[in-house]
């Protein structure tokens, strides 16, 4: 890069502004490349318009940048959920509407997605504390009211694991397998979305019917009509 070509150093209380436009920098060319590895910081440096020096000011290796990006989109799925939760008619469809808008998001936002949640990581690396995002935390809350409203029994914690292994399950499929011959996009993720907190509704009452004779079993099943 040359000398003209690198952006004057940031003023005194701009530091915050440069470390906004890296991570943005970083995020547009994972959505434009949809590949990890475009992200050098060479290559955010060049599109920023500063040294690689001046990066390290503020993230101190590639993987302090990336995990920075994992908290930017965290937090992103956390206001795209809790918008969705606002358009529930109650709080189970709202528990319902934030199921699809984390898939959504997902399928909008591969790359992110597939950094944050579906690679390996060093334990203790901030894409792991996924429990302590505040988009997690928001989501056992919303759990939690439906406990409270009678919808689902048992833990909320546990309950939003299982809620969220259901979103993961469909959303990383969506990721991973793009070219494959899904049915319309839409109305999948409605059904499988539905289908995890139905079908957690009704195990969370169930739990006794684990080893009954399949008559029977289905005789339960079948009063439930």
């Amino acid at each position: 890069m040359s000398e003209a070509a690198v952006r004057p150093r940031s003023a005194r209380g701009k530091g915050a502004e440069l470390r906004g436009e890296v991570l943005r920098a970083a995020m547009d060319l994972l959505t434009e490349t949809g590949e990890e590895d475009a992200v050098s910081l060479r290559a955010v440096a060049q599109r920023v318009g500063v040294s690689v020096p001046s990066i390290y000011l503020h993230f101190a290796d590639k993987q302090a940048l990336l995990d920075a990006v994992c908290e930017e989109v965290f937090a992103a799925l956390d206001v795209q959920m809790r918008a969705a939760a606002l358009e529930g008619t109650d709080v189970f469809d709202g528990l319902r509407l934030q199921g699809i808008a984390y898939v959504r998001f997902a399928v909008a936002n591969p790359e992110h997605y597939r950094i944050v949640l579906m690679r390996k990581h060093l334990g203790g690396d901030h894409a792991d504390l996924v429990m302590a995002s505040a988009a997690f935390e928001h989501f056992v809350a919303s759990v939690q009211e439906c406990v409270d409203a009678g919808v689902f029994e048992g833990d909320a914690d546990a309950l939003a694991l299982r809620l969220w292994a259901a979103a993961h399950g469909v959303a990383a499929l969506l990721v991973a397998k793009p070219y494959f011959p899904w049915p319309p996009l839409e109305d999948y993720i409605e059904q499988v979305v539905r289908m995890a907190g139905m079908g957690i509704a009704l195990s969370s009452r169930m739990a006794d019917c684990d080893n009954l004779p399949l008559p029977e079993l289905v005789a339960k099943l079948n009063a439930l009509r």
